[in-house]
């Protein structure tokens, strides 16, 4: 069974930073994309950031870019997202994916 596991989100003030992650299990994410989508309140599931299985090339949505960063460690079979210079904008659930398949979510609130 395919499984994704995102944690490391929490409660951050505006202009900090958080970094999160998505372990899988029951599937060996090496030659997958990854991507990562987030969900802000009252509001639809938005893409963040993709990168490539070998971790060569990512691309990030215009509201992210510069300030979040998506690495990868096929190894322990992990995706990170690292997110700098946070905005309360950046509120929201944050979820891994591949094809159809989406883990749970981890909750970010960016607040003061």
């Amino acid at each position: 069974q395919v499984k994704f596991v995102e944690s490391g989100g929490g409660l951050v003030q505006p202009g900090g930073s958080l970094t999160v992650s998505c372990v899988a299990s029951g599937y060996n994410i090496t030659k997958s994309l990854m991507r990562w989508y987030r969900r802000p309140p009252g509001k639809e599931r938005e893409f963040v950031a993709w990168i490539t299985g070998d971790g060569d090339a990512a691309n990030y949505a215009d509201s992210v870019k510069g300030r979040f960063a998506v690495s990868r460690d096929n190894i322990k079979n992990t995706v990170y997202l690292q997110m700098n210079n946070l905005k309360v904008e950046d509120t929201g659930m944050y979820l891994c994916a591949v094809g159809t398949t989406y883990g749970q979510g981890t909750q970010v609130i960016v607040s003061s």
